[in-house]
């Protein structure tokens, strides 16, 4: 049977290419989207872009395009309003900062469009809802694009703990950090980790990873009808020019039955000025350690796209294993990475996991993602609602807002 190919719209928010900003993520993306699907085993779907939107202007719509080289046939939109109208689109992505997140969602959605939105998923929980709520009505699919949860590393993780290879799962430490000096790497503080404009802080930019993590291995995992959200404490220091977090620590506590092994604890971390990949080497040890009374999980850092899992057991049982990401191999000219970070020669990204999961949803007629449903979305989102208000940390209402408006 011939691959079913999906036909995507790519909406981003270009200053020039290859910069390092939310753009610099859409064209990793879509540079993995357009990679040939039997690369990884794949061969139900395929995926092809067939238009992209800057809000600034078709011309840099049309370098995208030219960058990641996407078909000839590909449009290029000088606004957003005008890539949702087009009707040979099957699905969005959408890849500007996530103060924007909701609006322009919400566009897509009200076209009747599909939408892959970047993470974190909005700004606030309310923002998310709504989102949800829309994409129900109109009978719509709507997937955060967590790429981690749909990496084969993250599912065999899963299955470690839903097996009972790992006893009851207790306790997990999660960190996703960088390492930066802030004042001298974004000196004006118009970049969007510092930004209160733009939702800037650790907490929705990297501390979503370490939220993942948490909720992938002691929420997702567990049965849907018993599981229960968690409870939340959490410490935060301000970056002092912006007021934005710099530095944040969680400990969630998930409520589980007796029987079931009781409540689990997970301390989630992210911050701007520390990291658990201090030497980019992967040597500085794990940034996960999933804990479990027959034994503990491992992986190896970074936190968003990790590549390396040890199993330790206490009857003495270690199983190392590498995970690297699928693609045309060495020799085939062809480089992937994020930012100024290239990856091997022939290695993807690993941002056509979740991609080929939103296909597949398309195909089937399923309106969410398998491995993070959008109630859970909602979920985290509150949570981080919840570690803001302990901090009285709130964004412009501009930026907080449900209403439609301009940014």
């Amino acid at each position: 049977m011939a691959p079913k190919t999906i036909r995507w719209g790519i909406l981003g928010k270009w200053c020039c290419i290859l910069m390092q900003t939310t753009g610099g993520i859409a064209i990793t993306f879509t540079k993995d989207l357009l990679l040939d699907p039997a690369t990884r085993g794949v061969h139900d779907i395929r995926h092809t872009v067939v238009a992209a939107a800057s809000s600034s202007s078709a011309s840099r719509a049309q370098a995208f395009l030219n960058e990641v080289k996407a078909p000839s046939t590909a449009k290029a939109y000088g606004s957003y309003a005008s890539l949702v109208q087009d009707p040979d689109i099957d699905i969005v992505y959408i890849a500007t900062p996530h103060s924007h997140h909701y609006q322009n969602a919400m566009l897509c959605l009200e076209a009747g469009k599909n939408v892959l939105c970047e993470k974190a998923f909005t700004v606030n929980a309310a923002q998310a809802k709504k989102l949800v709520q829309t994409a129900r009505e109109k009978n719509l699919f709507l997937m955060e694009a967590v790429w981690t949860r749909y990496f084969p590393l993250s599912v065999h993780v899963r299955e470690a703990i839903t097996s009972g290879k790992l006893g009851h799962v207790v306790r997990v430490f999660a960190d996703n950090s960088r390492a930066a000096d802030p004042e001298k790497v974004w000196p004006d503080a118009k970049h969007r980790m510092v930004n209160p404009e733009l939702a800037g802080g650790a907490l929705l930019d990297l501390g979503i990873y370490s939220l993942t993590w948490v909720f992938q291995t002691l929420y997702t995992t567990q049965a849907p009808e018993s599981r229960k959200p968690p409870k939340v404490v959490s410490s935060m220091v301000k970056y002092p020019p912006t007021g934005v977090d710099e530095t944040t620590t969680i400990l969630l506590t998930f409520p589980r039955d007796p029987e079931q092994g009781g409540d689990m604890h997970a301390v989630a971390t992210t911050g701007m000025r520390t990291s658990s990949n201090t030497d980019g080497k992967g040597t500085s040890g794990p940034a996960i350690r999933i804990q479990g009374t027959k034994g503990e999980m491992q992986i190896w850092p970074p936190a968003f796209r990790p590549t390396r899992t040890r199993l330790i057991l206490m009857d003495g049982t270690t199983e190392d294993k590498d995970w690297p990401q699928p693609g045309p191999g060495k020799g085939s000219g062809w480089f992937n990475g994020f930012g100024n970070i290239m990856n091997a020669e022939g290695e993807g990204h690993g941002m056509f996991w979740e991609a080929d999961e939103a296909g597949r949803a398309i195909v089937e007629g399923r309106k969410e993602g398998k491995y993070e449903s959008l109630d859970e979305s909602v979920l985290i989102m509150e949570v981080m609602d919840e570690v803001r208000q302990q901090h009285g940390f709130r964004y412009p209402e501009k930026i907080e807002t449900i209403e439609r408006v301009d940014l």
